[in-house]
């Protein structure tokens, strides 16, 4: 059967995508493909009202594509470049990532806010460069996964945590002299998880403020929580802050 005009444009196109070495075609296809996949989990992010949304994903995950790009075609141009290391571009890439996503997690003041989210933009950017070397189907599954992870993994957990809300309670108190064991032992009786604490202190006024991440019950007697905390020596304060979610 003889070749038609669409049957060989369709094999050129095969070939050029195709190809290990870097051309215009396999070059946008892989940008094109890697924004979409993106887009994708930016969307389920910003659907569950994560600040970083398809914008984000879509740069991230194409910039990765970008750099491995160049990281191919740096050796394949400049044959005579000796002392070039072609994997230094990409490497970069993953400090860069970590970079990031750290700054996400900073952003919330130490909270676990925003912790799945950074999770989910290193392994976007690790998408990105499996595109950019050509594993598309290894980039499409992966990111399949990532929505599965997201999607019904984030059910199970809030499955188990049912009815529990993550809250912070912050304390003012004067000075250091302050008994932790006796709040540690009220959350308790309160049935509050104490997930995490952090503390600050103005070493001018020696006013210091525990802040502690905890879970509680929707039915948590706070009226009662209060007055316990009030009874504790030094402590001048309470604060009951709004919900943290991942």
């Amino acid at each position: 059967m003889a070749a038609t005009p669409f049957s060989e444009i369709f094999d050129y196109a095969d070939s050029m995508i195709g190809s290990a070495d870097v051309n215009w075609l396999n070059s946008v296809v892989k940008l094109a493909l890697s924004a979409l996949l993106g887009s994708v989990i930016g969307y389920e992010r910003k659907s569950k009202g994560q600040n970083a949304g398809v914008c984000t994903f879509s740069l991230i995950s194409a910039g990765a594509t970008l750099a491995m790009i160049l990281s191919i075609y740096i050796p394949q141009e400049y044959l005579g470049l000796k002392n070039g290391d072609p994997g230094r571009i990409a490497a970069q890439v993953i400090t860069g990532i970590g970079f990031l996503g750290a700054g996400t997690i900073i952003h919330m003041k130490g909270s676990i806010k925003g912790l799945t989210t950074a999770a989910g933009i290193w392994m976007m950017a690790m998408i990105g460069m499996a595109v950019g070397a050509g594993l598309y189907l290894i980039g499409i599954v992966s990111t399949i996964l990532m929505l599965v992870i997201f999607i019904y993994f984030a059910g199970y957990e809030q499955h188990v945590n049912i009815g529990w809300k993550n809250k912070m309670i912050k304390l003012e108190c004067d000075g250091l002299d302050f008994d932790s064991k006796q709040i540690a032992a009220i959350f308790f009786n309160q049935k509050i998880r104490i997930v995490d604490t952090f503390m600050k202190q103005d070493f001018a006024s020696s006013a210091t403020i525990v802040s502690y991440i905890v879970q509680m019950k929707a039915d948590t007697d706070l009226l009662l929580l209060f007055k316990e905390l009030n009874k504790i020596a030094n402590v001048k304060a309470a604060t009951l802050d709004s919900d943290f979610s991942i």
